[in-house]
């Protein structure tokens, strides 16, 4: 009766499974596999949804790139990165995660494929299922620093590929794309007739500063790229349920495929109208909004440091931004058995290096959202079993 799109496994896992036992039965769990910053304790500003109220919302006048006001606070948005757009090549979704699903529809047919990053966050596999597209992954290596290896790219492409996914900083190894990766991606995706897609919805989040970074491909290169962001992350609001794509590349390219995403856009309409009047005033407040946030995950970031540094089993790879933070723990025990034992034993939750598709065993992914003394007794807790 079902679509094999939608034939998942759908029983509960160890862990899952174990998280329910321990809600059911009233354990406090310190979860740091939270990501989601309005349940972590950050205070927004009282007034931030007033504009929502806006009158003109009660008319409604579709239209399918989104309306012109919001995707030129889109576009400022991007220059205020560093990168020049038209808002004409704006088109607005309700989430990035929709954003993916039009862009497939857009690209490929089914069968065809996108290469993926690994590590890296496992919606995609779900996304690209859903519109009957495969992923392949591309290696991301890490020697110190984490680095993209075109050549590694190349190998991975075959005769059905479509696209190449890229995200920037990755999640959740928090690595960015630099400026001669960038180039050399997009003149290899140029000569073999593939686009990117650029997920940058943790740009802003940088721990630090670095010149090699690129800081947008929602600029012309030699290959139609989009450019993805939102504001779930951009402003911490992902209730608000507004995204973007930004079209870049090749004018031959680039005037079809915005044609085209119209007519995607046109068919489904999903951004409500009270949202896309209020995202120039929201974008406005972007310093105040993401500030906390930058100060929580720089706190509790220091502190795994700081404890990491007092002499321990575990190592935390470098980063360069996100809101995550990898550690390399001793493969004495599958990851699958170390979480469930974390939880099981120790009341903590947290996500095991499998669940992004790791390579190789043993890593811990933790979240850097949650309130810090949360954060250090959760880091307390897991140092101690190592």
């Amino acid at each position: 009766m079902f679509s094999a799109r939608t034939g998942w496994n759908l029983a509960a896992n160890r862990l899952s499974s174990l998280r329910a036992a321990k809600r059911l039965g009233g354990a406090r769990v310190l979860d740091l596999t939270e990501t989601n910053p309005t349940r972590v304790g950050i205070a927004y500003p009282p007034d931030l949804l007033a504009p929502l109220a806006d009158p003109g919302s009660l008319r409604y006048e579709p239209a399918p790139r989104g309306l012109a006001a919001a995707r030129e606070a889109v576009a400022d948005d991007y220059r205020r990165r560093g990168a020049t757009t038209d808002p004409a090549r704006i088109v607005l979704t309700s989430s990035t995660s929709e954003a993916y699903a039009w862009l497939f529809k857009l690209l490929c047919d089914p069968g065809d494929a996108v290469l993926v990053p690994r590590p890296s966050y496992p919606l995609f596999d779900f996304l690209a299922r859903l519109e009957s597209v495969d992923t392949h992954p591309y290696p991301l290596t890490y020697d110190g620093e984490w680095h993209l290896s075109p050549e590694a790219v190349a190998r991975a492409i075959t005769p059905r590929t479509r696209a190449l996914v890229l995200v920037s900083p990755n999640n959740p190894t928090g690595s960015y794309v630099k400026r001669a990766e960038g180039e050399a991606l997009l003149a290899l995706c140029a000569e073999r007739g593939l686009a990117v897609v650029a997920d940058e919805v943790f740009a802003d989040y940088a721990f630090a500063p670095d010149p090699r970074r690129r800081p947008s491909l929602a600029e012309d290169g030699p290959a139609l790229a989009f450019s993805l962001g939102g504001l779930s992350k951009s402003c911490g609001l992902p209730q608000l349920k507004l995204a973007w794509i930004a079209v870049a590349g090749p004018e031959s390219l680039r005037r079809p495929a915005l044609e085209r995403l119209e007519v995607v856009a046109d068919t489904y309409l999903s951004v409500s109208t009270p949202v896309q009047r209020a995202a120039a005033a929201v974008l406005a407040r972007r310093p105040e909004l993401q500030g906390p946030i930058a100060e929580r995950v720089s706190a509790n970031r220091d502190a795994l440091r700081r404890r990491l540094d007092r002499g321990s089993a575990a190592s935390m790879l470098r980063g360069e931004g996100g809101w995550s933070a990898v550690l390399q723990v001793p493969a004495t025990e599958s990851e699958e058995d170390l979480v469930t034992r974390l939880l099981e034993e120790h009341d903590v939750l947290v996500h095991p290096g499998y669940f992004f598709d790791f390579p190789r065993e043993a890593y811990l992914v933790l979240s850097l959202l949650p309130p810090p003394p949360e954060f250090a007794q959760a880091v307390d807790r897991i140092l101690g079993v190592l």
